[in-house]
């Protein structure tokens, strides 16, 4: 028998989600729920894989004869958890309502369409939760509801704003502010232009002056050697 602390741990699906009582030849003796991924080990006792990988971390015995149990020699018994996946099951949802059954092998895609399914509003900051068929009367009154505009202006609306939008004069504000910031942008290009264009003609200015000087210092240049040259001849005819 399986201990007790093993056995809370269940691995298996619990036996009250089904329609009609589990053969006993379905339960797993570890957790005592309907097997999951059902494994045969050597001995040829089988159990929920999960269970099995559970209780050989504490002791390498079969659960129901002792004998030593080898983890190489575990294998999944694919035909009866092709079984197991036919047989009905009630939605987990019954308390809430659902009335509807269905094999266990679609109990995920049950899940994803049952109008009792608890489902969180998705509107960011809603913290509701209700029923999946209560979702879209709820999402139409949720305070924190925010969508874009139908029109396709892109501005966000809230139930209190809907109303009151007009997209002609929202797209009109939108305009004449992008125009004013063009305004401006232009008005700073152009002051940037007249800094750069008076930095220009200043430094135009500069290199005008320092070719003047550098004429001049030239001129001084040839004068002296001019003046050199000829009293050096005055002195040899003498």
């Amino acid at each position: 028998m399986a201990s007790p602390e093993l056995a809370t741990q269940s691995g298996g699906y619990d036996v009250e989600l089904f329609v009609d009582p589990p053969d006993y030849e379905l339960i797993c003796s570890i957790c005592q729920g309907v097997l999951r991924c059902p494994v045969r080990t050597a001995c040829h006792h089988i159990f929920c894989k999960k269970c099995i990988l559970q209780w050989l971390k504490r002791q390498e015995t079969c659960p129901c004869c002792r004998k030593p149990v080898n983890h190489n020699l575990i294998f999944i018994i694919f035909k009866l958890k092709k079984s197991i996946g036919r047989l009905k099951i009630k939605c987990k949802n019954e308390i809430c309502g659902c009335t509807d059954t269905f094999p266990l092998s679609e109990q995920f895609s049950h899940s994803l369409c049952c109008q009792f399914e608890l489902i969180q509003c998705p509107n960011q900051g809603c913290r509701a939760q209700l029923l999946r068929r209560d979702l879209d009367t709820h999402t139409r009154l949720c305070e924190h509801w925010r969508q874009p505009c139908r029109m396709g202006c892109g501005t966000i609306l809230s139930h209190s704003t809907e109303a009151q939008h007009n997209c002609y004069q929202q797209l009109k504000q939108e305009y004449e502010a992008r125009q004013r910031n063009h305004r401006a942008i232009a008005t700073a290009l152009q002051r940037k232009m007249k800094r750069m264009q008076s930095t220009m003609a200043h430094v135009k200015r500069q290199i005008g002056l320092i070719c003047e000087s550098l004429d001049v210092i030239d001129g001084l240049q040839e004068a002296e050697e001019s003046s050199g040259c000829s009293s050096g001849s005055s002195s040899v005819v003498l």
